[in-house]
């Protein structure tokens, strides 16, 4: 029988003060990930032992007692029914600002010390040596032995959306504190590194999706101009392959290959900066990307892409701002159901509405000569065009859109999904029903002029909302009726 060794963690403890709690969450995961890479790279000089070696992920619970209703305006940071509701945590270094404030907000809230120890969910060792850059695990059977005989590896079986999804069932009375389990995160931190080619630590609360390249080098112009003001509460600049710059006038080194989706991270001290994540063309990388930034718990993100305009009224370089969606991008159909609505979120509108309104220098019926409001059709075709009209275009006269794209309603669906407030501006680049193709000569001359403007609108409406209170951000329309603490 194979015997297995663990740290000596200290033994659960409850606090009042979410600072230390925060603080030995962050002792019980050094602990667990040292253990973890010390005996990892034991093994790997001496080789196995018949020894399994495991540590654990730390864990937060609380346990209330009453029914008493708390604060009926806050959407987050209190529990829905008594009972034990506790969570799993990994990199607590990371998520140190957002664990304060939301193990504040329980404790205040329902008048309850948390208590903090190990959990039962064994940490795979993929994920403890995540961080050290002189570390590898080798592909099974590199390593001269079966590596999960000896140390814990990633269950899929495990790690699962089943809590954000609502389908989730706990194993005993205990119910979900987070939307994410600590595995969960863990594989998404590692997938962000991998598709972004940046460190998830740079990410700011503050997310800008676009399906262009072309708004990348006006994202980089503005943040030059940024870090050339004293003044902007910008710090810093962090391009692919992780290259930050302080400076405007510093040199950015460029990757000898781009990864799946380029992100750019225009930094604050306290993360509230913004990052533009350029996810392609098409659902399938609008998914992914925010399957992933999810974990990271952002106060919004936006869609600022380009559409096709699909009203003879519209003409190139419209702006169209989204409050419904008819879904027929297809990837979220199994998590999110396509009955499900998806409301359009008072504060992200008002927000974009008056970015436009800002940048253009227009505003009321003058407003409406260069933008429209309405449903935005997703579809997940790039050449819909060339199918029989009939089908398609009865569809979407029916749905009311104004335009198409293959990335804004996934995203939207996906906020809605991952209760991570949401919003589209798009701009138009080409009119299909209407014989204004999108050809390489109109693309040019529509790119040079509009792009600047358009990102412009995206940065000042996250501007905006970086002002906003978060109880008021939010939003209560993004919370079910049985809910997890944190947001």
């Amino acid at each position: 029988m194979t015997r297995t060794i663990t740290p000596d963690a200290p033994k659960p403890e409850e606090f009042t003060d979410p600072a230390a709690a925060v603080q030995r969450l962050e002792e019980l995961y050094d602990q667990a990930t040292g253990f973890l890479c010390d005996r990892f790279a034991d093994v790997m000089r001496h080789g196995a032992s018949g020894i399994h070696h495991r540590a654990f992920y730390p864990e937060i619970r609380i346990k209330t007692r009453s029914y008493a209703q708390v604060d009926s305006r806050l959407s987050y940071g209190h529990v829905s029914h008594p009972g034990m509701h506790a969570t799993t945590i990994t990199r607590p270094d990371l998520f140190r600002s957002y664990l304060t404030q939301q193990i504040g907000l329980l404790i205040r809230n329902h008048g309850q010390p948390v208590t903090i120890g190990c959990s039962d969910t064994p940490m795979p060792v993929h994920f403890a040596v995540a961080n050290r850059s002189d570390m590898v695990v080798p592909q099974e059977g590199a390593a001269g032995f079966t590596l999960r005989d000896v140390f814990d590896v990633p269950d899929l079986a495990t790690t699962n959306d089943d809590i954000v999804n609502g389908t989730y069932t706990a194993p005993d009375d205990t119910g979900p504190l987070a939307l994410f389990t600590a595995q969960r995160v863990d594989y998404s931190l590692a997938r962000l590194s991998h598709y972004t080619a940046t460190n998830p630590e740079h990410f700011q609360n503050h997310v800008l999706f676009t399906n262009y390249q072309f708004y990348v080098s006006e994202f980089e112009a503005f943040a030059r101009e940024q870090l050339a003001d004293p003044d902007s509460g910008y710090t810093s600049f962090v391009s692919t392959g992780n290259v930050e710059i302080t400076q405007a006038d510093a040199p950015l080194e460029q990757v000898l290959k781009l990864p799946q989706m380029p992100t750019y991270h225009l930094k604050r001290p306290d993360g509230s900066g913004i990052t533009l994540v350029n996810i392609g063309v098409g659902p399938s990388n609008a998914k992914t990307a925010t399957d992933h930034i999810a974990v990271l718990r952002p106060h919004a993100w936006l869609m600022v892409g380009h559409c096709a305009g699909l009203r003879n009224t519209q003409a190139l370089g419209d702006f169209v701002l989204a409050h419904g969606y008819l879904r027929e991008d297809h990837v979220l159909d199994d998590d999110l159901p396509v009955w499900m609505p998806i409301p359009a979120l008072a504060e992200i509108q008002i927000a974009l509405e008056q970015a436009v309104e800002q940048v253009t220098q227009l505003e009321g019926y003058d407003l409406k000569r260069i933008m429209r409001t309405g449903t935005v059709a997703t579809i997940d075709n790039r050449n819909w065009e060339l199918r029989d009209q009939s089908g398609p275009v009865h569809r979407l006269s029916q749905s009311r859109a104004i335009a198409l794209d293959m990335e804004s309603a996934t995203i939207a669906a996906n906020g809605y999904r991952f209760r991570v407030p949401y919003g589209t501006l798009l701009c138009v680049s080409d009119k299909p029903l209407h014989g204004e193709l999108k050809l390489p000569g109109m693309a040019s001359e529509f790119y040079t002029t509009q792009v600047q403007r358009h990102l412009a609108i995206g940065i000042r409406a996250m501007e905006m909302l970086r002002g906003m209170p978060l109880e008021r951000l939010h939003s209560r329309k993004l919370r079910s009726f049985d809910e997890t603490a944190f947001l």
